[in-house]
């Protein structure tokens, strides 16, 4: 009897196990997941671009003249004040090098305007011995009239006769004058460049200084080395560092969806975020080539920073986040759990460890999150990023942080 029993429940045993292997093989494995909670909160929906923060207005000083530009002595960041600090000086340029034959021509000038000279000397002594004479005649004619020996026109063809050898010797200093002018400029002509430095060796020489327009700093020097410059020159800018803004190039697209006095947010320049105001979106766009090689329609926005942080300078790389729509208390969902079905949104919910597909309406949306409209409810769950073995029904299970996704 007690071997009958024994093996009933052996055979029970056995039949329990083979059971217990069956279901195990044929039931339905729990697929590893990952989670999300569908919460209320603040939600932004931005344009985010790259950006360059730049000086508002920039003065560029640049040669107003031809001439020699001296060394420019401001570094980058020195602080200049308006119509004080000298911040280039011109002097006027060398006179070019002779070649033989102008050499030549410049003496010959020279030796003939030197005879010139002597002639209009000789002019001059002739004129004022006419005048000395004429002087002595007109003595000699007052006494004699006064003895009535003389006319009265006689008398007064003598004086008028030493008014005309004043004039002639008037002329004939003038004659000098413009002769020695004239030998001094063609000795002018055979100056060469080595003379003139040894000229001006001795002696400051500028002809223009170039002063601040307004107080600032120096942003840049364009030309620094002494050297020739033609006028229109670049030499350096100048500008407030602290009156800065932003301009950042949208996509055309991007740019309407934006007004001016929007706000924004500028990131990533090496400092702590700041806000700034959107001021002006230019009219007009241009267009660009992107690193694919696509040509895009870009615009201009220009942003204001509500305050300038220090170690921010001109032309930093900033990125900048315009706000299009926010608010404070908005049901979001993450944008990982999303998926199309039939042209609608959803989402798997999961209720009892089983997914649930749920059909939902969405209103913004932006990198992170979605607005959801209808379809859930605060504090439920959604799986992130569901893969194919996901479907409607299937039990599901939170993946550990060490499994692998199957």
């Amino acid at each position: 009897m007690v071997r009958v029993w024994l093996r009933r429940l052996v055979l029970l045993a056995l039949a329990a196990g083979i059971g217990a292997a069956v279901y195990l093989a044929l039931r339905t494995r729990p697929v590893l997941v990952d989670l999300a909670q569908v919460a209320v909160g603040p939600m932004q929906v931005t344009i985010n671009e790259e950006g360059i923060a730049r000086v508002r207005d920039v003065y560029t000083l640049s040669s107003p003249i031809a001439g020699r530009l001296l060394r420019v002595r401001l570094d980058e960041g020195d602080e200049v004040v308006a119509n004080q600090t000298v911040v280039a000086a011109i002097q006027p340029l060398d006179p070019p090098f002779l070649d033989v034959r102008a050499r030549n021509e410049a003496a010959a000038a020279v030796e003939a305007a030197r005879s010139a000279v002597g002639l209009a000397e000789a002019e001059l002594e002739s004129a004022n011995a006419a005048l000395t004479l004429a002087e002595s005649e007109f003595e000699r004619m007052t006494k004699l009239a006064g003895q009535n020996f003389v006319s009265e026109s006689q008398l007064e063809r003598a004086a008028s006769d030493v008014a005309l050898k004043r004039a002639q010797v008037a002329s004939a200093q003038a004659n000098v004058r413009l002769r020695q002018a004239e030998l001094a400029s063609a000795e002018a002509r055979l100056t060469q460049p080595t003379e003139v430095g040894r000229a001006a060796a001795g002696e400051e020489v500028c002809c223009m200084q170039i002063t601040a327009p307004v107080d600032g700093v120096v942003l840049k020097v364009h030309t620094r080395s002494e050297q020739a410059v033609i006028p229109g020159a670049r030499i350096v800018e100048i500008g407030d560092p602290g009156r800065l803004e932003i301009a950042v190039d949208l996509l055309s697209a991007d740019a309407v969806r934006l007004k001016p006095g929007g706000k924004a947010l500028i990131t990533d320049w090496g400092g702590e975020t700041f806000s700034a105001t959107i001021r002006r979106i230019d009219p007009a766009a241009f267009t660009k080539v992107s690193a694919l090689g696509i040509e895009e329609q870009r615009v201009n926005a220009l942003l204001d920073p509500d305050t300038v942080p220090p170690g921010l300078g001109h032309e930093y790389r900033v990125y900048a986040r315009l706000v299009v729509w926010s608010a404070d208390d908005v049901l979001t969902v993450p944008i990982g759990a999303l998926f199309r079905a039939g042209g609608d949104w959803a989402v798997f919910a999961v209720a009892d460890g089983t997914a649930r597909q749920r059909r939902i309406s969405i209103g913004h949306m932006n990198a992170a999150r979605a607005q959801v409209t209808a379809g859930l409810e605060a504090g439920e769950t959604v799986i992130l990023y569901p893969s194919d073995l996901v479907a409607d029904g299937v039990p599901v299970e939170v993946r550990a942080s060490g499994d692998e996704p199957g």
